[in-house]
């Protein structure tokens, strides 16, 4: 297992490339069980998410070649119905085979992704989405068993009680490309993540109308085709470089970035202080003011993302004033307060919600990283701290940011990767 050591207060600059989005990788991989034909996916980061994802579709008998930021994925033989809990359980985004699977084999059997430590995401919306089109389900062993006798299309409404789920979405909208009839989704993720799976969904022949909202209207198909498509940029990793930028009064060059996709996020960042310099896809802040205290809350897209809250708020923890940010997407979601805190950082947490008084400085520090934003969030508080900082279990980065330390070093940063 590796640390990160991080030598802190220095200022970055230079250019970077956002790679290719996560978040949209993993249903889009899942997507391809769909059809027998060969399927190339482009620009996929890599990422030990994204590998996990591989390693599960090669157990249910798929050809998968990779070359650099490429996966070509093909059938050889008859593909197995069966998602063992050894790959599922590592990853919560490999449950989007179950619909896929029960699509075109008409059973799964996929073990249930268990625990997070950002609260309790269960998969009831899931189980609603894929009875609604006519499947039946049994929870055995840790396992979702699913049969149909044909899926029929249904209007299923997918709102939950923090919101729509996405992997949700995922599952039911990837299911229902084959299903006999119109499906009409109602409460839909409207994630730019779910667009690029509808748009990939389409070039394989799918009949897909209102990706991007919160109605999404299918019309089943009796079989989809190969397909080649580019993952779009990663909107989260770029909010993170973006906060970065911030936190350490930098103006590094941001490359490959949709600014569409970070409407909620400059518009804090405007409020904290601070403007942009966009030319193209490539984003430069710009320092207008003194920083001044935000309050913020997260909310599915279009709002403010809840996989930047972390981040955000190491950037609250050095600006002057009483910073409040309230989290409605996972409530659970602050195990980084106590790190932050570790380093100097005035947070305290009541519910939902974490108060953030805003100190000088903040000084480097052991820390435990507890998941993939977090671990962000602690990268960033090294960067912006006086000393040198400490980071262990740092797999969970390499969850999510691909290539993070060399983009740091490229940046000016004293980071450096050791070995526990």
């Amino acid at each position: 297992m590796d640390k990160l050591i991080i030598e802190g207060n220095k200022p970055l600059k230079g250019e970077i490339e956002i790679s290719g989005s996560k978040n949209a990788t993993l249903p889009i991989l899942a997507a391809s069980l769909l059809t027998d034909e060969t399927c190339v996916i482009r620009n996929v980061p890599k990422l030990r998410d994204t590998m996990t994802m591989i390693k599960l579709l090669r157990s249910l008998g798929k050809t998968v070649e990779t070359n650099k930021n490429q996966v070509t994925i093909s059938s050889k033989k008859d593909l197995s119905y069966i998602a063992d809990y050894k790959m599922v359980s590592t990853m919560r985004g490999s449950f989007c085979v179950l619909g896929p699977l029960l699509a075109k084999l008409k059973q799964a059997r996929v073990s249930l992704p268990g625990g997070c430590v950002i609260g309790v995401r269960p998969v009831d919306l899931h189980l609603k989405g894929i009875k609604a089109l006519g499947a039946k389900f049994n929870i055995e062993s840790g396992y979702v068993l699913a049969k149909t006798t044909g899926l029929k299309g249904n209007n299923i409404y997918l709102g939950g009680d923090f919101g729509p789920s996405v992997l949700a979405t995922a599952n039911v909208l990837m299911a229902a490309t084959l299903a006999k009839g119109t499906t009409v989704i109602e409460s839909a993720a409207c994630e730019p993540e779910m667009e690029d799976l509808a748009n990939f969904l389409i070039s394989m022949g799918a009949d897909i109308i209102g990706q991007g909202t919160p109605k999404i209207t299918v019309k089943g198909v009796k079989k989809l085709r190969g397909a080649r498509f580019e993952i779009g940029p990663d909107r989260i990793e770029a909010g993170t470089y973006i906060i970065l930028a911030a936190a350490t009064k930098s103006n590094f060059a941001i490359k490959n970035v949709k600014s569409s996709h970070l409407l909620a996020l400059i518009d804090k960042l405007r409020d904290y202080g601070i403007d942009f310099d966009r030319e193209g896809n490539t984003v430069k802040l710009k320092r207008l003011r003194n920083p001044r205290p935000t309050s913020l809350t997260t909310y599915p897209y279009p709002g403010f993302p809840t996989d930047l809250q972390a981040q955000f708020m190491a950037l609250m923890s050095t600006t002057p004033g009483v910073s409040v940010i309230t989290d409605k997407v996972f409530p659970d979601r602050f195990i980084h307060i106590a790190e932050m805190n570790r380093m100097g950082a005035n947070i305290r947490r009541d519910g939902n919600t974490a108060i953030i008084q805003g100190v000088k400085n903040i000084f480097g520090a052991p820390v435990m990283a507890s998941d993939l934003r977090a671990s962000a969030a602690l990268v960033i508080a090294g960067l912006m701290a006086k000393g040198v900082t400490e980071i262990h279990r740092i797999y969970h980065l390499e969850r999510g940011y691909e290539d993070l330390v060399l983009k740091l070093i490229k940046l000016g940063a004293k980071v450096y990767r050791e070995k526990e």
